[in-house]
């Protein structure tokens, strides 16, 4: 879950990386408040998940309340790449800035470890710098058993070339952005920049925090962080049920169990989509290994209730999630859609194979449902729901 720069702001202020005061509004009304706030100026800052802000006219400093207000009216309703502006950060204006870093952690799946990165080039994108000037940015393996030291952010600090008389500061503040990046089980916290102002010390000016959502169930607190405004509701209902869920844009519903399998489907869908209107796979949807009746339902509701969706297709191979437990899940759904008073009117093409197949299919048969059609291969069901979807 990426956040908004003003809640990584909070997130540094927590774990004590140096960051300078600001608030959050939705109102231009409210930017002349929270500016009188901070001294009667300030800087008026877009909050949307993508870079670019300042190019865009996003970031605009006001030296009065009117001003801001002003500056806000200007940015709420802005379209920045795609993204609409509902909220400004309202911040204090730094101190007179005489350089600019580059400070960050993140996990590197590729080398299955964590990585530090920091540069004394800052204030522009890392992307550019690292293309342009490679050695300019220096990357240092972090191991998880020991993390960041100060003995380590030292070590950190000085491949990247920081001056003497900045190094051991910006040393603490790798530390404090390391707790951050633990403490709230992130995969990615950013500061650029890290500023020098005049006085000597160094700021977070502007920050990026990534959370791995697989951790929500140890940080309750990240729940008051989504952008539930934002979130697809189909993905929001099936995060609910605790279902691992995405929406993608097709016509074709799936639903399996392992995420090996369900992207196999996705890839068999797409394939036999071509011929028949080159119809798509409507989302991903893994049950996991272990799913029970009640799981399967919960994802049969999910994908039903999504009205781009035409056709479903269920593809299960038994394991510990046994086909019988599938096919009862498969009838517990349909005939709770009916009590809700919802009709069924998109045909299911169902393949079970494995643990419990053959009672699995047995299942199905005694339910005698007229929209739930049986096909024994992969390919043959793939090919099926595709039909069936080009044909609605």
């Amino acid at each position: 879950m990426d956040l908004f720069e003003y809640q990584a702001r909070d997130l540094f202020a927590k774990h004590g990386v140096p960051v300078l005061a600001g608030e959050v509004i939705d109102t231009p009304e409210a930017a002349r408040e929270a500016t009188e706030r901070l001294g009667g100026k300030s800087v008026v800052k877009a909050q949307v998940k993508v870079g670019g802000r300042g190019k865009a006219g996003g970031v605009k400093l006001a030296a009065t309340p009117d001003e801001a207000v002003a500056r806000a009216t200007d940015i709420l309703g802005m379209d920045i790449k795609g993204h609409t502006v509902h909220k400004v950060m309202i911040a204090e204006t730094a101190p007179e800035i005489v350089e600019e870093y580059y400070v960050s952690y993140l996990l590197d799946r590729t080398n299955r470890t964590f990585l530090a990165m920091a540069s004394v080039q800052g204030g522009v994108d890392i992307e550019e710098v690292a293309e342009k000037s490679p050695e300019a940015l220096a990357k240092v393996p972090v191991d998880s058993n020991t993390g960041v030291t100060i003995e380590k952010a030292r070590e950190i600090v000085a491949q990247a070339k920081f001056p003497a008389e900045v190094a051991e500061k910006v040393a603490e503040v790798m530390v404090t952005l390391w707790d951050t990046f633990v403490a709230e089980d992130a995969l990615l916290v950013e500061v650029n920049p890290l500023a020098k102002v005049a006085s000597g010390e160094v700021l977070a000016l502007d920050g990026k925090v990534s959370l791995d959502e697989n951790a929500d169930f140890r940080q309750p607190d990240h729940e008051a962080l989504e952008d539930k405004a934002a979130a697809n509701p189909l993905e929001a209902a099936a995060k609910a049920k605790n279902l691992n869920y995405v929406k993608l844009d097709g016509e074709v519903g799936i639903i399996g169990n392992g995420a090996g399998l369900v992207m196999s489907t996705l890839d068999v869908v797409a394939y036999a989509g071509e011929k028949h209107g080159n119809v798509k796979p409507a989302n991903f949807l893994d049950i996991g290994g272990g799913a029970s009746a009640e799981v399967m339902a919960n994802g049969l509701e999910i994908i039903l209730g999504d009205p781009d969706v035409k056709s479903v297709f269920v593809n299960v191979f038994g394991g510990i999630t046994a086909c019988d437990e599938v096919a009862n899940g498969i009838v517990q759904a349909l005939e709770l859609l009916k009590t809700k008073g919802e009709d069924v009117t998109k045909p299911l093409v169902v393949r079970l194979d494995g643990n419990n197949a053959e009672l699995g299919r047995k299942i199905l048969s005694d339910a005698n449902h007229p929209l739930v059609q049986r096909v024994d291969t992969m390919d043959g069901a793939a090919d099926k729901a595709a039909e069936l979807a080009a044909a609605k």
